[in-house]
């Protein structure tokens, strides 16, 4: 993990760190994804992540076949378990979180970059779910795919094996920007920077609000919702940034 200073906060950098292989996922790298996600849990001034792999070739190329061809059913219970944990540490982070992806995304590392708030991708990458070719189901955190992308489209990726490209992903939402790769990082920025400029209460507000958007019947969410606006008075962060406006204004 990077801690990257911006102003007075930080922003925390994670890589996926074995280009060689195409920054495959094994049980080692998931548990330090895991760690390093509450070590940034514990760090208030993070405002933001950044998760991305090594290399210009991919963000992962999913979970060591090696690995998953030497499980059985206990030990299978106990590595899905840990993808899970590795995706729902995203999910959960206080802060929101960026998938700079720069290559191949697949199996697991489309869950990885599903569990992201945003997604911003090379114009090169390729995303799959091939597991049903190698005899298993696509799970856990597959499942965020229909609320990204609809039923019929996620259930093509989990049923076909089929690798999409990424102006495909952009039409179907599984992305938010498709760049080419020399303005992977300035779109990165660009994005850090629009949520570093607001409120920093008002970000994990609006997170913990879109996670339960995700999850919960509507009337459960909008009652949530004027709990958090209510809540966001607390601090008196909202007079500070309106008479911060206003003054802005006044002067032009």
């Amino acid at each position: 993990m990077v801690l990257e200073e911006r102003g007075e906060a930080l922003v925390a950098r994670l890589t996926l760190d074995n280009p060689k292989k195409l920054n495959i996922l094994d049980r080692e790298m998931l548990g330090a994804l895991v760690e390093a996600m509450r070590a940034i849990e514990r760090n208030a001034r993070v405002r933001a992540v950044v998760l991305t792999g090594a290399g210009e070739k991919a963000f992962t190329g999913g979970v060591n076949l090696d690995l998953l061809a030497g499980l059985d059913p206990l030990s299978a219970r106990e590595f899905i378990g840990l993808v899970h944990d590795a995706c729902d540490a995203m999910r959960q982070c206080a802060v929101p979180v960026i998938a700079r992806i720069n290559g191949w995304c697949i199996g697991a590392g489309l869950e990885l970059a599903a569990s992201c708030d945003l997604r911003i991708a090379v114009d090169t990458a390729a995303f799959s779910m091939p597991e049903v070719r190698l005899g298993i189901p696509s799970v856990v955190e597959a499942a965020l795919l229909p609320r990204l992308i609809g039923t019929g489209r996620a259930r093509w990726l989990v049923l076909t094996g089929d690798t999409i490209g990424a102006q495909e992903a952009l039409s179907w939402d599984l992305v938010d920007r498709v760049v080419p790769a020399a303005r992977l990082d300035s779109e990165v920025s660009a994005a850090l920077d629009a949520i570093l400029a607001c409120g920093d209460e008002a970000i994990r507000a609006q997170k913990r609000l879109c996670r339960l958007w995700e999850e919960a019947p509507l009337e459960a969410s909008v009652r949530a919702s004027i709990d958090e606006f209510a809540r966001a008075y607390e601090s008196g962060e909202p007079a500070r940034r309106i008479e911060a406006y206003r003054a802005s204004r006044r002067k032009r």
